[in-house]
């Protein structure tokens, strides 16, 4: 059949629509981005720098290692890092979410016997790099346990890497938990120095809220917390020791539970001393998203994220004896199982991807803000993401490594160490803000095409992403106007680094080789090589007019851009 010639023109205008338009998508606003560099917001805090995983042994292994060290060059700030079972009893052979030091061992006589090696090897290999450990204290050494016992406790994928059921459980003798840990700190200042250890944070325990990690009961781990800060500030009055790392605020497990346990250190008697109140030098509680499958499509959640933090802030501000306590917020991310995998959980599918790492950055940023508002002293943001010894490529990890290449992800965190400085005023005509994700995340048809801004005395940084809850990439990218003002009266370097589909991206250089189960050593130079970050362009030495500068670019969906100016 032959299609007459005016039919031909009206076809060809409805496809000419379609590919300005986007199908389906409707008309693409574009987005002006202004930043006054004359307006400070005071100091940005370096929250981003911490790290957390549950498999304390992957620290000193290859890929471990090497991931570590590029963690270390962030920036020059020190990273903290977190990690679970660093008194967990066991042979050191880690499996998916277990990990043993086999820190305490007791004599046939119930004398203790501390054995030092693994955490040692664990913190050495921090210190070397000029990293610190956020150190978790626990879990409970099977001597020590109310139940001891050789039954695998969790559920993990080599069924052959037994653990004991024990871990979970207060401690048989009190004294002794504390003599560990008292110990422990002593060995620390021994080995690596006073004023190192000063630095560092001890918290205690574990999301305690959860049965699954904390079999004693609110009062037990009150008292569990009692003596461990005791213990801790006997061996080094000037050490940081907090907790108690509950899971979300805004659920009714945590918030209960943080309430109650500060309530207790305020005004209760403390379990080691006899005496009324305990110390407390930092709070820490958990906060995560919600991701969900939808029609074979991912969904994310982060106004499900945010509403935690935001209750956590809430109820901190409310205490005014701790108001002003630094918070840590000891793991924030999208969801909540690193190492559920992508095949097993396709509602994690958003990992390898650009989704992951435009989320951090939107939510690192609405963490500030959110901060600001409640008046509150945020000093970090765990992510709990690491990398997983030894297992597939890209199986889909909540990590920001895979067998030694850089995923997108690692590329924000990048982005950010060249974010120094304070904090300066911005606006964008993009009608989310950090409130209506807080309450209805990213949902309607616009995305949120945002900012956050820096500058030092030689520098200034813009951070631009174009973030929305579907993990969906089949967007016409967004024009984006930035407006920098505050410039100095002199040339200045720009350069605009990127990741989207097409740069800082070891995901879609894998899937164009064919996705290799095991690429050859060619091809893994290759994936190393596109997992580092990208510039869009050569830098450019631009003079401003007026003390202003303006930059015009095009921001894939689910991409992220940094304007980092020198002069």
């Amino acid at each position: 059949m032959r299609i007459p010639l005016f039919s031909n023109l009206l076809f060809g205008i409805l496809l000419l629509t379609m590919s300005l338009c986007g199908y389906g998508q409707g008309k693409i606003s574009p987005i002006s981005i202004k930043v006054n560099l004359m307006q400070s917001q005071g100091a940005l805090p370096t929250a981003w720098e911490f790290f957390g995983y549950d498999e304390a042994n992957y620290t000193y292994m290859k890929d471990g290692r090497k991931l570590l060290s590029e963690l270390a060059a962030l920036s020059p700030i020190r990273v903290n890092i977190r990690t679970h079972n660093m008194l967990t009893s066991g042979n050191g052979i880690p499996g998916l979410k277990w990990s043993s030091t086999n820190a305490y061992t007791e004599d046939k006589n119930g004398k203790p016997v501390y054995n030092w090696k693994i955490v040692d090897s664990i913190f050495d290999t921090y210190i070397q790099r000029g990293m610190k450990p956020l150190v978790e204290v626990g879990f409970m050494p099977e001597a020590l346990s109310t139940t001891p016992g050789s039954v695998s406790g969790q559920a993990v994928t080599d069924k052959s890497n037994k653990h004991y059921s024990g871990w979970a459980y207060p401690p048989k003798d009190y004294k002794k938990w504390a003599g560990l840990v008292y110990q422990w700190v002593k060995h620390s200042i021994q080995r690596y120095g006073k004023a190192e250890v000063e630095g560092w944070y001890w918290e205690v325990w574990n999301e305690p809220d959860l049965s699954f990690y904390w079999k004693g009961t609110p009062e037990e781990y009150n008292k569990l917390y009692d003596y461990t800060a005791d213990a801790v500030k006997r061996a080094l009055p000037t050490a940081k020791v907090g907790g108690p790392e509950t899971t979300s605020p805004d659920g009714k497990s945590g918030g209960e539970y943080i309430r109650q346990f500060l309530t207790h250190v305020v005004s209760g008697i403390n379990n080691a001393t006899g005496k009324r109140g305990v110390p407390l030098d930092f709070i820490s509680f958990h906060a995560k998203g919600s991701p969900k499958l939808v029609d074979g499509v991912v969904w994310m959640n982060m106004g499900n994220q945010l509403r935690s933090i935001d209750k956590g802030f809430e109820i901190v501000s409310s205490i005014p004896a701790l108001k002003n306590l630094p918070i840590i917020i000891g793991e924030s991310d999208p969801e909540g199982c690193a190492a559920c995998s992508e095949d097993l959980h396709p509602e994690n599918a958003y990992r390898n991807g650009t989704m992951y790492a435009v989320y951090t950055a939107a939510s690192i940023s609405r963490t500030y803000d959110l901060a600001k508002k409640r008046g509150v002293n945020l000093a970090g943001v765990v992510t709990w993401g690491f990398e997983f010894e030894d297992q597939p490529y890209f199986k889909g990890f909540r990590d920001l490594a895979t067998n030694g290449i850089d995923k997108p992800v690692l590329n924000v965190f990048r982005m950010l160490g060249m974010m120094q400085g304070n904090r300066v005023a911005t606006e964008s005509t993009s009608r989310q803000n950090y409130m209506t994700i807080r309450d209805s995340s990213v949902r309607g048809q616009e995305p949120d095409v945002n900012t956050l801004a820096t500058k030092s005395a030689h520098s200034a940084a813009v951070l631009v992403w174009n973030y929305h809850d579907k993990n969906d990439i089949n967007f016409r990218p967004t024009p984006v106007s930035v407006t920098i003002k505050g410039l100095p009266q002199q040339r200045v370097l720009l350069t605009r680094y990127i990741i989207d589909q097409g740069n800082s991206n070891s995901f879609t250089a894998w899937k164009k080789m064919g996705s290799p189960k095991a690429p050859t050593a060619e091809e893994y130079k290759i994936l190393e090589a596109a997992g580092q970050l990208k510039e869009a362009y050569s830098p450019q030495y631009i003079t401003p007019v007026n003390s202003e500068m303006k930059v015009d670019f095009d921001l894939e969906r689910q991409g992220i851009t940094l304007l980092k100016i020198i002069w």
